[in-house]
């Protein structure tokens, strides 16, 4: 019997189409420390670093690297592949995948405490690091502070925050020079408590730890009722 070349092409699509995940689904994120566990979100609104992070977690690729680089009331940022097994003496923090991600800059998403995002070296597209990324810590700024924190981010050419972002570093912190210079892909929503305890640790003069703080991350598709209920954490449009 002849079969239909649209059913064919029905048939041979639809491994593909089984496995796209549902609208009422989204992918938490669990990255394990000695500290606890952190728990995070990654946002729709950037599909190329969603889909790239989901891929090294399925692929166990940051399982046993390193948090390298911890400034306390900034961030804490791991992902470098050389950092697995690497001596007290190695300097980290230049390793990759081999690729970078392009750039996603979303007004509506900054770097807020507890802010995921990809980390980068000096191109001028503003590429993502493959790989790399930092979990933001960052403090609190009063009115004068703030101001001045503007003034950077006009120098660095990066975005400046609205109204209501200011208010959000006000009171409950981030890292505002670092908005429009660096893709925020993500969000902590359950163990924030972790990101402090990591930060604090002591550090060398290049800011490694002096203690190796090894990683495992996975992840699980969940629904978001679910993550909601559990987490608390709001989806967009369900406020």
């Amino acid at each position: 019997m002849r079969i239909p070349v649209l059913l064919i092409a029905l048939l041979l699509a639809w491994p593909v189409l089984a496995k796209k995940p549902s609208k009422k689904k989204d992918y938490l994120v669990t990255i394990n420390t000695e500290f606890g566990p952190m728990r995070l979100i990654l946002y729709d609104q950037t599909p190329k670093h969603k889909a790239n992070f989901i891929k090294l977690t399925k692929e166990k690729f940051y399982d046993g690297l390193l948090f390298h680089r911890i400034i306390q009331n900034f961030m804490i940022q791991g992902g470098d592949p050389d950092s697995r097994n690497a001596p007290p003496d190695q300097m980290l923090g230049s390793g990759d995948v081999g690729y970078t991600i392009p750039a996603e800059f979303v007004p509506e998403l900054y770097h807020k405490k507890g802010a995921l995002a990809a980390a980068r070296n000096n191109n001028p597209e503003k590429a993502s690091s493959g790989c790399q990324f930092y979990v933001v810590q960052g403090r609190v700024w009063n009115d004068a502070e703030l101001q001045q924190q503007t003034e950077r981010i006009a120098q660095m050419k990066g975005r400046q925050p609205t109204d209501a972002q200011k208010q959000v570093y006000q009171t409950l912190g981030g890292s505002p020079h670092l908005d429009g210079n660096y893709t925020v892909f993500g969000e902590v929503i359950d163990g924030m408590a972790v990101v402090d305890s990591i930060a604090r640790q002591p550090a060398n003069p290049l800011n490694r730890p002096l203690k190796d703080l090894k990683m495992t991350v996975s992840g699980e598709w969940m629904k978001k009722k679910k993550i909601t209920k559990q987490f608390g954490y709001v989806y967009p449009g369900k406020r």
